[in-house]
């Protein structure tokens, strides 16, 4: 046996008194000695706590193989609910600079086990984005290899696409031959069970009849097709010769978007429409869409999302007449008849006096910019305030009219409030929208009691008299710019249960004053983005 060994305390070294005794090297703790056959003390388990304790209990042996391979708790999950939780790390938007790895964990995840590499090829392949011709050729390349690989291919989307990535021109990337009509034609016969085709004016030359061919007649799973910004000759001759072919009497798409398609004729959207017997979602800015085509949308169709944005052919009796009694709008959501004040107007006072009580009140989202309108127009709209969340009123206003569209119809009577998160008094122009009526104590358009109003768009002229102005600070706003479109927001906190902006009928998006109809639930960027958000109209 050693000797115990005492320990001075390091302030007093010299002390006998403080400091601590350390038992000897042999000592096992009091529970070794037996006291006629019994346990006097419970030291050993004080001593243990204190790791001075000179019996060191072993350590069980460790079993590196726990599970055996491919049997681990997170590979036996469903396919289902293990691919949800890989979605996680899906990246839907490119990263700025368009060269630069994307999704690099999923890369990781392949990997890993033959079960989460099957879930992850699910996730990289289901939607597929296309920021340059290189992508595309590689994505080609591999379904081409790999054949099972295409049949998991949901979504193609262009919308991010930029010819600039690795190209100084157009011709130049036209030169590598990555992205032409037939390698497309090529891309669509790998991936049968295509369901989305998101394309963008920057590949508008590369859709021709073959193509577009194959995608109206010869792909029965697709139902969301968008030709946003599609203006290119090339373009237009290929929608031309497709006119002229045999169509089916219905077509499989539910949404379809030719937003800002200005140079396609007017008898392509009479040979289109009428096939589509179960359409959704129809985004038709700024096209040649005609009275006799609109009419002839067929009445099966469940149109919830409708956008006629400066379409110069329509008349204002024939559009009111189709949205009070064509049965496809009895359930709208979004309805945008937007023009530009400056060279068009679809709705005179009078038409809006007749359109405002047909609409449907399941409205989330209504556009009238461009629009003549006067004071009458603040009591037929606010019953729709009960329910609207974007609006977007036309001219002849001032800011006091539209402050009362915020307000009670009658302070005694219990009603109630409005819902409006966005309001666009942008075709207020001049004195319509005064500063000082605006910070005026009667109007209550930017006071707490417009909440839950956050966005208010205002005109660039009005921007640019509030920029110099510091009272819209001190009451709780500011001054953003989103492209071309200037914005009052509400100053919000920064409470985790506070409303971020996502609308099931937004479809991804969380921005207010939505420009262009989604037609693929995912998150909004690239051209898409600017469609959407960026642009006046």
């Amino acid at each position: 046996m050693g000797e115990v060994q005492f320990m001075p305390p390091v302030t007093l070294p010299c002390s006998r008194l403080h400091g601590g005794w350390y038992p000897a090297s042999g000592f096992k703790g009091w529970k070794q000695i037996n006291v006629k056959g019994k346990t006097a003390s419970r030291s050993f388990s004080d001593l243990h706590a204190l790791h001075l304790a000179w019996s060191t209990p072993s350590t069980p042996p460790r079993d590196n193989n726990k599970f055996s391979n491919g049997r681990a708790p997170m590979e036996r999950l469903p396919l289902e609910m293990l691919g949800s939780i890989i979605e996680l790390l899906v990246l839907d938007i490119p990263p700025p600079c368009g060269t630069a790895r994307r999704n690099v964990d999923l890369m990781s995840l392949l990997l890993t086990s033959r079960s989460v590499c099957a879930a992850t090829l699910n996730t990289l392949y289901k939607h597929i984005t296309i920021p340059h011709s290189r992508i595309f050729r590689k994505f080609l390349s591999n379904i081409a290899t790999h054949p099972a690989l295409g049949a998991i291919v949901r979504r193609i989307d262009f919308s991010h696409f930029n010819t600039l990535t690795l190209f100084e021109s157009v011709s130049e990337r036209k030169g590598t031959r990555n992205l032409t009509a037939e390698t497309l034609v090529q891309c669509l016969e790998l991936t049968a069970h295509l369901q989305e085709f998101l394309a963008v004016e920057h590949i508008d030359d590369d859709l021709g009849v073959e193509v577009l061919q194959k995608l109206f007649f010869d792909m029965p799973w697709l139902q969301a097709l968008d030709f946003a910004g599609c203006t290119s000759p090339a373009f237009k001759n290929s929608f031309t010769s497709l006119a002229d072919m045999a169509w089916p009497q219905t077509l499989s798409f539910t949404r379809l978007s030719f937003h800002k398609c200005l140079t396609l004729p007017s008898a392509l959207f009479e040979q289109v429409l009428p096939c589509l017997a179960n359409v959704t979602h129809l985004d038709l800015a700024q096209t040649k869409i005609t009275d006799r085509a609109l009419q002839s949308i067929p009445k099966t169709a469940k149109i919830t999302h409708l956008n006629f944005a400066k379409c110069t052919l329509l008349t204002a009796p024939n559009v009111i007449d189709f949205l009070a009694t064509h049965p496809a709008v009895e359930n709208l959501v979004y309805l945008s008849v937007a023009t530009d004040a400056r060279s068009h107007q679809l709705l005179d006072v009078g038409d809006v006096s007749q359109l405002i009580p047909v609409l449907p009140k399941t409205l989330k989202s209504l556009s009238l910019k461009g629009s003549r309108m006067d004071d009458a127009h603040i009591d037929l709209l606010r019953p729709l305030t009960k329910s609207l969340e974007e609006l977007a009123i036309g001219r002849n206003m001032d800011v006091n009219s539209a402050a009362k569209l915020l307000e009670l119809a009658d302070d005694k009577k219990q009603d109630e409030p409005h819902t409006l998160r966005y309001l666009d008094l942008s075709d207020l122009w001049g004195n319509e929208l005064d500063i000082v009526d605006l910070f005026s104590s009667r109007n209550s358009l930017l006071r707490p009691t417009s909440m839950p109003l956050e966005v208010v768009e205002i005109s660039e002229q009005s921007f640019k008299s509030l920029s110099r102005n510091r009272t819209l600070e001190r009451i709780g706003w500011s001054l953003q710019e989103i492209g071309s479109r200037c914005l009052m927001v509400r100053l919000q906190d920064h409470r985790k249960d506070r409303d971020r902006g996502y609308r099931w009928w937004k479809m991804g998006a969380d921005n207010w004053g939505m420009r262009k109809i989604p037609v693929s639930r995912a998150e909004v960027g690239g051209m898409y983005g600017s469609f959407m958000f960026g642009r006046k109209l």
